[in-house]
């Protein structure tokens, strides 16, 4: 029993990571219909935004985390206007691509400026060990539930009791009305581009400080694995991307520990099928029917 507990704490601590990474993909598909592949590159960058802030100009460690969130919320904001933007009333397919290949672009800018070796991550928070009997958990892990949490909770209060939370929900629900109300859409987008980044950013600073190491290749498989996440827990849903990366978390460190970890990355894609063939609007989705 306590070997299940503890690999729960293990699951809730990777799962948080895959919810953040899932928030930008659920709110950018919320207000625009768009996978946005890139995004799992955007993690990646703010892994290495971080490395910088930390490394080269010694920042503490929550000033780095801050850096490197708002230097992602730029760059979000420049990929959404000069690769999205001029495509928004191009069919779906055309954004779908120019997101496949600004994911491309951000990979292999970094290999040629930094090259594809992985690079140890500055560890400016020296390791703490705690038992709860025979449970192990870490101060890092601790962090990452904990500031994981916070960032969710502050995009819940923006998206729901804020001015901007309101016009996003307005520009997801019918963009054309939102602009007869006056509101910004361009504005909305941009700003919902940079939220998404940021919280990325956050997730991959938190992976360079668990896992110690990172590499311009890292958002790939996290990347996608948060979008299964997404979809899992219903992508458009903000409480739903955060319910489907715990879920996807949890499973995949219980596969890990007690049937083999040489399939762990394979769970996210049959939990993918299972509920793509199931529930194809994810746990908390909802039917919706498409007009022709």
């Amino acid at each position: 029993m306590e070997n299940i507990v503890q690999q729960i704490i293990n699951g809730i601590s990777l799962g948080s990571i895959y919810a953040l990474i899932a928030l930008g993909y659920t709110m950018v598909y919320g207000i625009l219909r768009l996978i946005n592949f890139a995004h799992g590159d955007i993690y990646m960058m703010g892994a290495f935004l971080g490395y910088f802030a930390l490394s080269f100009w010694n920042f503490s460690f929550p000033m780095g985390l801050l850096f490197a969130m708002g230097g992602a919320a730029v760059l979000g904001i420049i990929i959404e206007r000069f690769a999205y933007r001029p495509l928004r009333l191009a069919p779906r397919i055309s954004l779908l691509i120019t997101a496949i290949g600004v994911s491309f672009l951000l990979e292999n800018l970094m290999v040629l400026w930094l090259g594809a070796s992985p690079r140890p991550f500055p560890q400016k928070i020296p390791l703490e060990i705690y038992f709860i009997g025979n449970i192990v958990i870490t101060n890092r892990q601790i962090i990452i539930i904990l500031v994981s949490i916070i960032l969710m909770f502050l995009l819940q209060f923006i998206v729901l009791k804020t001015k901007v939370g309101k016009a996003m929900r307005a520009v997801s629900y019918d963009k054309e009305t939102a602009l007869m109300m006056g509101i910004d859409i361009d504005r909305i987008i941009a700003l919902t581009f940079a939220i998404g980044s940021s919280l990325a950013a956050a997730a991959g600073v938190l992976v360079g400080l668990y896992f110690n190491k990172i590499d311009p290749y890292m958002g790939i498989m996290p990347g996608l694995k948060a979008f299964v996440a997404a979809v899992l827990g219903g992508i458009g849903i903000i409480p739903g991307a955060m319910l489907g990366g715990f879920i996807l978390g949890i499973a995949e460190v219980l596969v890990s520990a007690f049937i083999s970890s040489t399939v762990r990355d394979a769970v996210a894609f049959i939990i993918l099928i299972f509920i793509l063939l199931i529930r194809p609007s994810g746990i908390l989705g909802k039917y919706m029917r498409e007009k022709v």
